[in-house]
């Protein structure tokens, strides 16, 4: 009898000492997880948003843009919270400043996560090389 009541003790003192470490280890797992979850999320969503909010502050008279429709334009007059933009020739049209996305793309420029026909060219020609 004595006996089973050693081990009872024993069996409930490691069981609450287990206690606290697990819930630290959970606790500590959680700071972890939102940890990357702002680094890998949150942090380069910011990191863009402060690019986009310099770039609508810089836009000037004559620059080429895009807007979330779609449209391409060019800047005609800049207003503190409208921008004017040419869409066509004597056609003008005011939007808020926050509807420019960024610059227009250029003729004969790739986007940006597209690689050039040169940079494919180059690619072929290295990888020949290297065989």
């Amino acid at each position: 009898m004595l006996h089973h009541l050693v081990l009872d003790v024993a069996q409930l003192t490691a069981a609450q000492a287990s206690g606290p470490q697990n819930g630290f280890s959970m606790i500590l797992m959680i700071v972890v997880m939102l940890a990357i979850m702002y680094f890998l999320l949150l942090r380069p969503q910011q990191k863009q948003q402060k690019r986009h909010q310099e770039f609508l502050a810089q836009l000037k008279k004559g620059d080429e843009v895009v807007l979330q429709a779609g449209i391409l334009g060019k800047v005609y007059a800049v207003e503190e919270k409208m921008v004017v933009l040419e869409i066509a020739d004597k056609v003008r049209v005011k939007v808020l400043r926050n509807a420019v996305v960024g610059d227009a793309p250029r003729p004969g420029e790739p986007d940006k996560g597209e690689k050039s026909d040169k940079s494919d060219k180059k690619d072929d020609a290295d990888k020949s090389e290297k065989k």
